[in-house]
């Protein structure tokens, strides 16, 4: 144990001197208000990192973390094992909101009773609900309040597991989101942390609470911290965003003094049609990767509807085989164990220069619950399966375009690795088909993948965090950060709506900008094939957004 006065930032992170006093603080509710690359995901991070080690978190005791998005969560859960190692990681519980509902029905499902009772085996539907058999991702959170709030074993169980409790991009929490918050730790013991920002919440959409982060204050008597610099963003694109603060916000605004500086790169680019949007932004893509950018730190924003808007600029891209991988269908899969999982091993049976895949693959199906011989025996069948399965492909590549071929082999590593060690990847596996209904739609997207490129090395770069560029909605790029960053289509016809909740998703695009920001617009956009929407093909540009980006 480390006495609190001795503790400091691991990896010698500095951070400003709320963000300590948030950090280190050991009694009380917090609540962190933050601009945009402020450090808010740093701070969890620093923050359980501190709780561990100070044993202000007791074994068993442990820390939950709820965010709103899959890669959320799974970007805290990696920073902290990153930070404090594996041990203390293992205490650290890192949920969607509906993950964390759902573990709740799982531990308590026989509380529901009449039109709610669940069978052991139900399933999850984005859409339809079937009494007793299938609940929709909308019943999840109202299922698991409902628990709460009639069942003290429930309630218990939660305070006396968790002594501490996240609640990151805060300013985006529901009603009955809020109300399981209440209902599982209102009265508890258990010190809560929660952050956002005010500027960023572009959830109105789906219920979010206005002003929600003073609610938490009062509610639950909590110190509020403010988080003011920015270390994301180089400064000519800090002046930027400060400029579209001093009209959101004037009392958020930096002083110039602090935002001085010529680094960082912003680019108007004005085209007669999106076809030349498209091979202008594909070309600069290009451009980028030549100069050492790693294809992971380029993305490509896309306000709504990146099927329509860049259905052009998909087709320019894939013309000059460049991956990429569009976030609006594949970001969650992608956290997904078990496709990570069957995308690991076609990694390593179309390219044998994957170590880092076959070592993530290997550790998967290895059996710790085995004797030596038994695991050494595992280990030696997956070998000889991956040498198999490649063997097959080196004697007719063209099998690799075929995903039944892939399923086949599939198959086989599933039955090798065993049912019960694929249904341990995640606690929601074991439950329904979950499991099965996430293979179907990896194998789904792989297919879709090769329809773009037959190579099944390339394809599977399109499904991967690091192998394509990345193309997003505003609403999907939260909480990430792009070495360079292009905002596609900055036009009335495309930012319209609410003022603020349009000038709110702008300013999010644009802070995710580390280096360099391009804005595109088109005067005239070709109506996509098939289409029979909406659609404007006469555009004008954003005037007033764009304003923001000149330097003055």
């Amino acid at each position: 144990m480390i006495d609190p006065d001795d503790w400091t930032p691991v990896d010698g992170k500095q951070l400003e001197r709320n963000a300590l006093t948030a950090v280190k603080a050991d009694t009380g509710s917090i609540v962190v208000a933050a601009g945009p690359g402020a450090g808010k995901t740093e701070l969890l991070a620093q923050r359980a990192d501190f709780l561990f080690r100070t044993g202000a978190c007791p074994y068993p005791r442990r820390i939950l973390a709820v965010s709103f998005k899959v890669d959320a969560a799974r970007n805290l859960r990696d920073r902290v094992r990153l930070r404090s190692g594996a041990r203390y990681a293992a205490r650290f519980d890192s949920l969607t909101f509906h993950a964390f509902a759902k573990r709740i029905i799982d531990n308590y499902r026989p509380t529901l009773t009449g039109q709610d009772a669940l069978n052991p085996d139900y399933r999850i539907d984005p859409n339809t609900r079937i009494e007793r058999e299938q609940i929709t991702f909308a019943d999840m959170v109202p299922l698991a309040l409902d628990i709460i709030k009639k069942n003290p074993y429930a309630r218990g169980g939660i305070r006396q597991t968790y002594s501490h409790v996240f609640f990151d991009e805060f300013q985006d929490t529901t009603n009955t989101q809020y109300d399981l918050i209440k209902a599982a730790f209102g009265e508890s013991t258990a010190l809560l942390t929660a952050v956002g920002d005010v500027k960023q919440r572009i959830m109105a959409f789906a219920g979010a609470l206005d002003g929600i982060l003073h609610t938490f204050a009062d509610d639950f008597d909590a110190v509020s911290l403010p988080l003011y610099q920015n270390f994301r963003s180089e400064p000519r694109l800090r002046r930027m965003q400060n400029r579209m603060i001093a009209d959101m916000d004037p009392e958020a605004t930096s002083d110039l003094e602090s935002l001085a500086g010529d680094d960082g790169v912003i680019d108007i680019c004005e085209f007669d049609s999106d076809v030349e949007e498209a091979e202008f932004i594909a070309d600069l893509v290009q451009e980028r990767l030549d100069a050492g950018i790693p294809r992971s730190e380029v993305a490509i924003l896309i306000r709504q509807q990146p099927h329509l808007l860049g259905s052009t600029l998909f087709d320019a891209l894939t013309a000059r085989g460049i991956p990429f991988r569009n976030e609006q269908k594949e970001q969650d899969l992608a956290a997904e164990p078990a496709a990570a999982l069957l995308f690991n091993f076609i990694r390593v049976v179309a390219d044998d220069r994957q170590p880092a895949a076959y070592g993530e693959l290997m550790r998967i199906a290895s059996r710790s619950d085995t004797s030596e011989e038994e695991a050494l025996r595992s280990d030696r069948e997956l070998k000889r399966l991956l040498q198999d399965a490649r063997g097959t492909l080196r004697a007719a590549p063209e099998l690799g375009a075929d995903v039944d071929f892939w399923r086949g082999w599939a198959d086989r590593l599933m039955a090798l690795v065993t049912r019960p060690v694929l249904l341990a990847l995640s606690a929601g596996y074991a439950q329904g088909s979950r499991f099965d209904d996430l293979v179907v739609h990896a194998f789904d997207a792989f297919e879709a993948a090769l329809s773009l490129d037959p190579d099944p090395s390339h394809a599977i770069q399109h499904l991967s965090d690091t192998d394509a560029i990345r193309i997003l909605t505003i609403h999907k790029c939260k909480g990430l950060e792009f070495e360079h960053v292009v905002i596609l289509g900055v036009e009335n016809e495309t930012f319209w709506g609410k003022p603020d909740q349009a000038m709110g998703e702008f300013f999010v695009g644009v802070s995710r900008a580390k280096h360099r920001l391009t804005l595109t617009w088109a005067a005239h956009r070709e109506r996509p094939g098939g289409h029979r929407g909406r659609w404007d093909t006469a555009r004008t540009a954003q005037e007033t957004y764009l304003g923001y980006a000149l330097d003055e």
